[in-house]
């Protein structure tokens, strides 16, 4: 299959309005970062929950990333990073393999402020372009805000996670959707024993799997060709 591009920070040039300043830099949005080609898409809140102020990668310098870095490097989604602790790692911009970052909100906003609803609303058709763009046939929300709207929109089972248990229920399991795999993840600053363990053992079942998912429309022709899609 031919690549959709090689750019690995903002591969669509996405320009979404955003207002104000990182870090002085004068970047004003953390946008998505990795393989535009991965089957894999990781799908975080926004810059003040899970990081990549001060370096412009999503889950880069924060507690989010340093929990969650070692986890997608363990089962191989994350390049070899040979740092002397996990945190330092963390702080880094990682090489991906096979995996896609992104956040619901990619814009900055003053510290300690979060986005509006009528923020994430604003921003939400970028966010949609690109996660159609990329294409992933998996995706992994992080937390509770972005695991509900991948399973309203990409599911249709948002009822979950209103379920007994929520997030914790519903951390590491790999819920068919869409066309899309949905595998949800808790908020990594919330993990309790064994919730990195249970991450790490289901990503890799998933990667050792037929995780593909393809529909086959070949009954809607008149000849006897395979027709498959993404």
């Amino acid at each position: 299959m031919k690549n959709v591009t090689d750019r690995t920070s903002n591969p669509f040039g996405m320009r979404p309005p955003c207002q104000y300043d990182c870090d002085g830099s004068g970047r004003r949005a953390v946008h998505g970062y990795g393989d535009a080609n991965a089957d894999l898409h990781l799908v975080g809140d926004h810059p003040g929950i899970h990081g990549g102020r001060e370096t412009g990668v999503p889950f880069t310098g924060s507690t989010a990333g340093e929990r969650l870095q070692p986890v997608l490097n363990e089962v191989g989604l994350l390049g070899d990073a040979d740092t002397e602790s996990e945190a330092q790692r963390a702080s880094e911009r990682p090489v991906v393999a096979n995996l896609f970052l992104s956040y619901l909100y990619t814009c900055c906003l003053p510290e300690g402020r979060a986005p509006t609803e009528t923020e994430y609303a604003n921003l939400e058709r970028f966010f949609d372009a690109e996660l159609r763009a990329i294409a992933a046939h998996v995706l992994l929300p992080v937390g509770e805000r972005a695991t509900r709207h991948v399973l309203r929109e990409y599911a249709a089972r948002e009822a979950m996670l209103d379920e007994d248990g929520g997030m914790a229920a519903l951390h590491a399991e790999q819920l068919p959707g869409r066309g899309f795999l949905v595998v949800p993840i808790r908020e990594p600053t919330e993990w309790e024993d064994g919730d990195r363990e249970a991450l790490t053992e289901s990503l890799t079942e998933l990667l050792e799997s037929d995780y593909y998912q393809i529909a086959d429309l070949s009954r809607f022709l008149t000849g006897n060709e395979m027709y498959e899609v993404r």
